[in-house]
C-alpha cells in the first residue's frame, strides 16, 4: 500500500510517480490513491474488507451471515420484538427482512408468533436452537475482530466504534 501521509500532501502527480517507480517485474505497481485517502467512505470500505473476511472465517462454521447474527442478537436481547421494530432497528427493508426470517425459521432458529392483542402484529422469538446458536455466536463475536483490530489500542478501538456510530446516526455529539 502507498504511504498515506506522503500522498496526501504531495499531490496526485507525486503518487503516480511513486507508483510508477515502484512497479517492476517482481511486484504490482502501486497506484495513486491520494484523493481517495481523505474520504471517510473509502477508508470505511477499505477497513470493512478484512472485517468481513474475519466475520466469514469465524461465523462461517456457524452458517451465519451478518444480518442473521444481528437478528439473533436483537431478538435475544429484546422481549416481544416485532418485525416492524426489527426492520427499523437494523435498517433492513421489510421484504428483505421477511426473506431472512424465512431462512432462519426454515433452519428452526426463530418462530413468528401472532400477537394476541393485535393479530396483525407478528413477534419474533428464538427457538431453543436459536438461543443455543445465539450463545455460541456471541462467544465467537467477542474475539472474531481481535486479529483485524490488533493495530489499535483498546481505547482507539472503542473510539473508532463510537465515531462510526456517530456517523451512522448522523448527529453531532451533545455539548455542554
Amino acid at each position: 500500500m502507498v504511504d498515506d501521509a506522503s500522498h496526501r500532501h504531495a499531490g496526485p502527480d507525486a503518487g503516480a510517480a511513486a507508483g510508477a517507480a515502484s512497479g517492476s517485474a517482481s511486484g504490482p505497481r502501486l497506484l495513486d490513491q491520494s484523493i481517495l485517502l481523505d474520504l471517510v467512505g473509502y477508508a470505511a470500505t477499505r477497513a470493512s474488507i478484512p472485517l468481513k473476511k474475519a466475520f466469514a472465517r469465524h461465523m462461517g462454521p456457524l452458517d451465519l451471515k451478518a444480518v442473521e447474527l444481528s437478528i439473533l442478537v436483537v431478538v435475544a436481547a429484546n422481549r416481544d420484538v416485532n418485525q416492524k421494530q426489527l426492520s427499523q432497528t437494523l435498517e433492513v427493508s421489510a421484504p428483505n427482512l421477511a426473506v431472512v426470517l424465512d431462512r432462519l425459521e426454515a433452519r428452526g432458529l426463530v418462530r413468528r408468533v401472532r400477537g394476541t392483542a393485535d393479530r396483525r402484529e407478528t413477534f419474533i422469538h428464538l427457538s431453543a436452537a436459536g438461543r443455543d446458536l445465539h450463545r455460541r455466536a456471541v462467544q465467537v463475536a467477542a474475539t472474531m475482530e481481535r486479529d483485524v483490530t490488533r493495530v489499535l489500542t483498546e481505547a482507539e478501538r472503542r473510539l473508532l466504534i463510537e465515531l462510526l456510530h456517530r456517523v451512522a446516526r448522523g448527529r453531532a455529539p451533545r455539548r455542554g
